[in-house]
């Protein structure tokens, strides 16, 4: 069976994806887990519809936030993940068991937000930068051919004595050699500008969290600096046309683009949620902050505002997915308050020999695809026998069920470990193919699958 690259689709818009389309969009990348699948579905559906409605009401509709259940490996990361990039939202995966309660060392809840912030802002800058892209390019070549041609106080006269411009001839002609890259090599002088500023942070119980002061508005005449610097005209056009953009770009508007994409869309995936849940039982021992940790969560999820150095965020209506593999503690160790802040349970089902092969060969992202693609660029021809891939996912299922089940995450070991010696010579391979039977699995994995004490350690 040949594993071919089916090529990178760009995601339809949201607003044209119904909840069944948006499963068939996750089906593309995870296989199974209908129940998770059709739980996200609905609740990225419902983000659209709560927009269309009037503020008045929108206001009152709060998300309906997600808690997913199940062992590790089987999908509850990369559906949060996914659902992130068909949103085209701000997203972020922290795990709970970094944070402890106030008082404790540790990083504070609110650090959530602020994260998430940041990376909207990321995200609104990279829109802004496309949409300004073309006027940034034009400015950047008048800049660079006012470099590479400067005026001189003849020209001026000339053009009093003449109605043609000699001037406007030769930059003419020096456009045509700077778009087809033929002035590359040549060095010109450009003004530098420092583009980065020391950040204050500072200590607190709950750790470094970061301030934010501009240092360049306090002291104007320490930061902001300009050097002259010789660099080749391939430089220049990458400095010169980052200078272009962010004049183009309002920082103020981009803050409040932001903050209002973190408050409308915004979505927080909370791992590891099983970690901190427990109650407290004479306060002492290593589970003294457990519950601690959840109340100082439950302000978020049940929404506040949070000072970032953007502006104030509020957290009404992110949407918050958790997970957790709760094999020791129950979601019902979680306190009452959280319990109700997640009112949408799903649980996760384990995967099964059949589940691996298919995630071996269904997803666009397939790791027998991704390992093709690799050794395609040694001019290695890669692929699989259908008697391989069924002999790779019996495998995963043997070494999941002796030592510890890691889901999926088996796959990517067993891969590594077959394709070893393949990735090693791949160098010298130009040309061959290669096609991986079952065989060749049975001879390179089944040894170190069968010592239990090795499997530990390699596999």
């Amino acid at each position: 069976m040949s594993i071919s690259d089916p090529g990178a689709l760009a995601a339809p818009p949201l607003e044209s994806l119904t909840p069944r389309q948006i499963v068939t969009e996750l089906d593309r990348y995870i296989v199974g887990q209908d129940a998770a699948k059709r739980s996200v579905a609905i609740a990225l559906r419902n983000r659209w519809r709560r927009q269309q409605l009037e503020p008045r009401i929108a206001e009152e509709i709060l998300p309906k936030n997600i808690l997913m259940i199940g062992p590790t490996g089987v999908g509850k990361t990369e559906i949060a993940r996914r659902l992130s990039r068909l949103a085209r939202a701000p997203f972020i995966k922290v795990e709970a068991s970094k944070f402890t309660e106030v008082g404790y060392v540790g990083r504070d809840v609110e650090s959530i937000v602020r994260d998430l912030t940041e990376i909207a802002v990321v995200l609104v800058k990279e829109e802004r930068r496309a949409t300004v892209r073309e006027t940034a390019a034009k400015r950047t070549e008048d800049r660079l051919l006012a470099l590479l041609v400067p005026s001189t106080p003849s020209s001026a006269t000339l053009v009093a004595e003449s109605d043609r411009d000699p001037l406007t001839d030769t930059r003419e002609k020096f456009r045509e050699r700077l778009a087809s890259g033929a002035l590359d090599e040549r060095e010109v002088e450009i003004e530098v500008q420092e583009s980065s500023f020391p950040s204050l942070e500072m200590v607190t119980p709950q750790g470094v969290e970061e301030v934010g002061i501009n240092l360049k508005d306090m002291v104007p005449g320490l930061f902001g600096r300009r050097q002259r610097k010789r660099v080749k005209v391939r430089e220049a056009r990458e400095i010169v046309e980052r200078e272009e953009t962010e004049k183009l770009i309002d920082p103020q508007q981009v803050s409040r683009d932001a903050r209002e994409r973190v408050e409308q869309s915004g979505i927080v995936f909370l791992d590891e949620l099983d970690k901190v849940a427990g109650r407290e039982q004479g306060g002492r021992g290593p589970d003294v902050s457990r519950e601690g940790v959840q109340r100082d969560l439950l302000p978020i999820v049940e929404g506040t505002t949070v000072t970032t150095k953007y502006g104030p965020v509020r957290s009404d209506h992110i949407l918050f997915i958790a997970a957790g593999a709760f094999h020791v503690a129950r979601p019902s160790d979680l306190i009452p308050e959280l319990q109700g802040r997640f009112p949408i349970r799903v649980e996760l089902d384990s995967l099964s020999e059949n589940d691996f092969v298919r995630i071996l060969t269904e997803p666009q992202n397939a790791l027998t695809r991704q390992y093709s693609a690799l050794l395609s660029t040694e001019g290695v021809t890669l692929t699989f026998s259908e008697s391989a891939v069924a002999a790779i996912a019996r495998l995963a299922v043997e070494v999941n069920d002796r030592t510890e089940n890691i889901g999926a995450r088996r796959l990517a070991t067993l891969l590594e470990r077959l394709l070893e010696e393949v990735s090693f010579e791949a160098t010298e391979m130009d040309g061959v193919e290669l096609e991986v039977d079952e065989a060749m699995v049975q001879r390179t994995l089944r040894g170190v699958a069968e010592d239990q004490d090795l499997s530990r350690y390699v596999l």
